[in-house]
């Protein structure tokens, strides 16, 4: 019986980062799930403040050279790979100079948003779903960590809908205790359009905020993860009433079980 695929896609991962709830799940995670006997593909963004030396990141050039169009613009998509040897699994990292190589990940040495966040989200998740096709790899379930994920659900399910390679691809999302009070650039939802997308899909999006993201989410996946033990209440209403498949918040002795069995249910539905 083949493996089942697994696609991480993860707003940090440490070691590349410093430690967080976030980033130590997304690296420890995926290791777990691997040696589960699936078969895993693991990406985050480049951030500027990973140091490529020390964790020897090198481009990936058959991956690399495409550009993607973001309101009207093209972007250089730029794919490095690194492998944490402990865990024998290896990270892709979605670059690009305009939006990635700066000394922060999303906000400024200020403590303030980055101004173009939606179109370094739009990039990273359309990166992501790009490099994968390139892979020739079809993921059984996609598993999106924190917000900046937020728009891979809306593109498997819409824009790649009839792509073979995404056709019966899940979507599972966890969410975090690490949401932001700004909203994002008030053209946020046209950036977004692409062939499948329609304004309609992104109603919800008319405030872009944290919350509506969440909704988003929430409502192009299949089934949601309380990643957090506690999440902003606002968030957490929105998660318990979109009536998807939910996993409660799960302790580290104990996830990687509960993880499994969520998986499961999920591709199987």
């Amino acid at each position: 019986m083949e493996s089942k695929k697994v696609l991480f896609v993860s707003q940090e991962i440490t070691p590349y980062l410093p430690e967080s709830e976030l980033s130590v799940i997304s690296r420890k995670l995926p290791q777990a799930i691997q040696e589960t006997g699936k078969e895993i593909r693991t990406f985050m963004p480049k951030y500027g403040n990973i140091n490529e030396r020390r964790n020897q990141l090198h481009e990936v050039i058959r991956l690399s050279g495409m550009n993607l169009i973001i309101d009207d613009t093209d972007h250089p998509l730029i794919i490095k790979v690194a492998s944490i040897q402990a865990a024998r699994m290896q990270v892709y990292f979605i670059d690009n100079e305009e939006y990635f190589q700066r000394k922060q990940t999303v906000v400024d040495s200020k403590g303030m948003h980055f101004n173009d966040n939606d179109e370094r989200m739009i990039f990273f998740a359309r990166g992501v779903l790009e490099t994968v096709r390139k892979l020739r790899w079809s993921p059984d379930l996609v598993h999106c960590h924190g917000w900046f994920t937020s728009l891979v659900p809306l593109y498997i399910k819409k824009a790649y809908r009839e792509d073979p390679l995404f056709a019966d691809s899940k979507v599972v999302f966890s969410f975090y205790d690490n949401g932001f009070d700004e909203s994002l650039d008030a053209s946020f939802s046209k950036k977004i359009l692409v062939d499948g997308v329609s304004e309609e899909h992104l109603s919800m999006l008319k405030n872009p905020g944290y919350e509506n993201l969440t909704n988003l989410a929430a409502t192009y996946s299949d089934g949601l993860i309380q990643g957090s033990e506690s999440l902003p209440a606002k968030v957490d209403e929105v998660l318990k009433k979109s009536g998807k498949p939910y996993l409660d918040y799960a302790s580290e002795e104990k996830y990687v079980e509960e993880f499994s069995v969520f998986y499961d249910r999920i591709i199987n539905e």
